[in-house]
């Protein structure tokens, strides 16, 4: 085996859906699929015994489902990296896996070519979201749906928010924006340098993980 190369695991209830995949992925010299689970609760023995690099989870699957293994399985020390396939008839499941620290999404039906360069972009502690996907799953985030849950949301992400400085919360904006560090730094005029320091402080103030969670935190407040 290559000493670099990404392990992964499949999940997904649709046994043709893992068998593509699995015929994309292997086709790579530095990609793996080292078990494949069909439902969430099978999805959580799998990825204990193989301990991947990358999970691939689809979030609508008899039994349990995807967020509810998301979770779980990023509870856990040294987690691996979560990429969620959806069909977005379940827009609501994907924003929970992200939310939950998922570093992004794909579409079943992406180009293959998308799908690998997903992979290893999650592999690589970075988040996968196309412009399109993340222009659907804000749309979920914001768009009707309880105003009681929504109050909630946008009372929780407020509180959250208040604790940055004015400059991290001006770093946390242009997350939200899907801005890089090198366009962060051009836009605060700052250095790259400090731009990386400022995330660094988001993330032990607002306990998450990636970019992704701090980009919805900011969507939510702004609500």
């Amino acid at each position: 085996m290559n000493v670099d190369e990404v392990r992964i695991v499949l999940v997904d209830d649709d046994q043709l859906v893992r068998m593509a995949l699995r015929l994309v992925i292997e086709g790579e010299p530095d990609l793996s699929v080292v078990a494949e689970a069909a439902d969430g609760e099978a999805a959580l023995g799998v990825v204990e015994q193989h301990r991947p690099d990358v999970v691939l989870m689809d979030v609508r699957m008899p039994g349990r489902d995807g967020l509810s293994a998301t979770r779980e399985i990023l509870s856990w020390p040294d987690p691996p990296r979560v990429l969620v396939l959806t069909t977005f008839d379940s827009d609501e499941l994907v924003l929970g896996a992200l939310r939950a620290g998922a570093l992004g999404f794909v579409l079943k039906d992406t180009p293959p070519p998308q799908i690998i360069t997903a992979v290893r972009t999650v592999a690589g502690g970075n988040p996968a979201l196309s412009s399109a996907a993340t222009a659907r799953v804000i749309a979920a985030a914001t768009g009707p749906h309880s105003s009681d849950a929504r109050q909630q949301s946008r009372t929780e992400a407020r509180t959250r928010l208040a604790t940055l400085t004015e400059r991290e919360l001006d770093t946390a904006r242009a997350i939200a924006d899907g801005l890089g560090n090198p366009d962060i730094a051009t836009r605060l005029h700052i250095s790259v340098a400090t731009v990386k320091a400022h995330t660094g402080s988001l993330f032990a103030k607002l306990g998450v993980d990636n970019r992704v969670q701090i980009a919805l935190l900011v969507r939510d407040a702004e609500d």
